[in-house]
């Protein structure tokens, strides 16, 4: 009896086997219908979060787009296709949302559909399609809008019932020291006319630019100019009489370099010497360059004798190769006498006022394209402070772009080098905004 039962039961379990198969529907994915269509029909799947229409409810499927296949004969995937299915009842809208995608990324879903006669059960690849609603009632209104004091109303409550001491305590100190509009209302036409009367004074902005410009410790400038060479002109820097006292003759007839860098003022400044060794390398050399060498190495060893003490004799005595008219000229234009003594002292408007003067005639010796590294170290200065006084003159501290190295017949590896460049349209750096502390 056990034999006969064990037996049954295999062939039934075989029996079993043999009546249920699965099967990848071959449907063409071009029969898409409503998502309440015939069974063997691909249908999506659907997922209500929230709230869940009845039974009754009817949903359309809809196409959002249209893809081109890669081939002509190939077509899209039913799962790949874009789509929407929406419904509506009488008081609520449903429809598919943006997460609908998102929701199948990492995973496949499934419909399976059983046919009892055959005993098959096709499978096919689905979409799932999360939903989301809409009251139809609430879709004409808009938010109440809040007001700013509304929102600081609010704050204020949260933080008295829910903040610690401390934000307690800032917020009574904020409503003690709210002003009250309305009872500024009677003076708000004296305090206007207080304002127009203590402002009537104060110079306007070009009064004021103007009164900012007369006061540049730099030399006279041009700001109309439309070349570089004409915004500070060559005599503004060197007087007409000077600049005729000025003799080159021992320089051209000088046997070599050595003999021109012994009668310079100034003796030890690199950018000068090399300057004028290049100047003389030339077979017609310039004069006009020349001459403003010489006097710039005169300025620095001026610089030099002023800093602390001021005697014209022991001046004169160490420049010798110096002509007189050029020793007044710098004493009277870059030193001043107290009132009621007769002795001459460099302030540090009149010893920036040199420096100046000086940088504005190595510009015009440089095509107005100067490394001011060279000259700090001539100066015994900061590269920092020397580029800020090129600034006042209106230069820009840049790298040469390949231009102005092709225009100043530099190589290359002089483009690494930062430069004071000075270029038209003059513009002085603006005065920077102190902060408020």
């Amino acid at each position: 009896m056990a034999a006969m039962s064990t037996s049954k039961k295999r062939k039934r379990e075989l029996d079993d086997t043999q009546r249920v198969s699965f099967a990848l529907s071959d449907q063409p994915p071009k029969q898409l219908g409503p998502v309440l269509a015939k069974p063997v029909v691909p249908r999506p799947l659907a997922n209500f979060p929230s709230v869940k229409p009845t039974k009754s409810t009817s949903f359309k499927c809809y196409k959002t787009q249209t893809q081109k296949p890669t081939t002509d004969n190939e077509e899209m995937p039913f799962v790949e296709t874009p789509m929407l299915i929406a419904g509506e009842t009488e008081a609520v809208d449903f429809y598919s949302s943006e997460e609908t995608r998102r929701s199948s990324l990492g995973s496949r879903y499934l419909v399976g559909v059983h046919n009892k006669r055959t005993g098959i059960t096709t499978l096919r690849a689905a979409p799932l399609h999360i939903f989301t609603h809409e009251v139809k009632a609430l879709k004409g209104l808009q938010p109440a809008a809040v007001s700013t004091l509304q929102r600081l109303e609010a704050r204020a409550a949260l933080g008295e019932t829910f903040g610690t001491k401390k934000a307690k305590l800032a917020i009574r100190a904020q409503e003690r020291n709210k002003v009250d509009v309305s009872a500024m209302e009677g003076v708000a036409d004296h305090l206007q006319e207080s304002i127009l009367k203590n402002t009537s004074t104060l110079p306007s902005k070009e009064e004021a630019k103007a009164n900012a410009d007369s006061t540049r410790l730099v030399p006279q400038y041009d700001t109309d100019a439309l070349n570089p060479n004409d915004i500070y002109p060559l005599h503004n820097m060197i007087p007409k009489p000077e600049w005729k006292a000025l003799s080159i003759s021992n320089y051209m007839s000088a046997g070599g370099g050595a003999e021109r860098v012994a009668l310079l003022p100034f003796k030890r400044s690199h950018w000068i010497n090399d300057h004028l060794a290049l100047a003389f390398a030339s077979p017609s050399p310039n004069k006009t360059t020349i001459k403003m060498l010489i006097y710039i190495s005169t300025m620095i060893a001026f610089h030099k004798a002023t800093f602390k003490t001021i005697n014209k004799d022991v001046i004169q005595q160490k420049l010798p190769m110096v002509p007189s008219v050029v020793i007044d000229g710098l004493l009277s234009r870059f030193t001043e006498t107290a009132r009621g003594s007769v002795a001459a002292r460099r302030t540090s408007e009149k010893g920036t006022m040199l420096l100046t003067h000086m940088f504005a005639l190595c510009l015009h010796v440089d095509d107005f394209a100067t490394d001011t590294s060279v000259l700090a170290a001539d100066l015994s200065m900061e590269p920092a402070k020397v580029n800020v006084l090129f600034k006042s003159l209106g230069c820009k501290i840049n790298k040469l772009t390949q231009s102005d190295l092709k225009r100043l017949g530099l190589p290359d590896s002089a483009g690494e080098v930062k430069r004071a460049i000075l270029k038209t349209p003059l513009e002085f750096p603006k005065p920077r905004m102190r902060r408020r502390t």
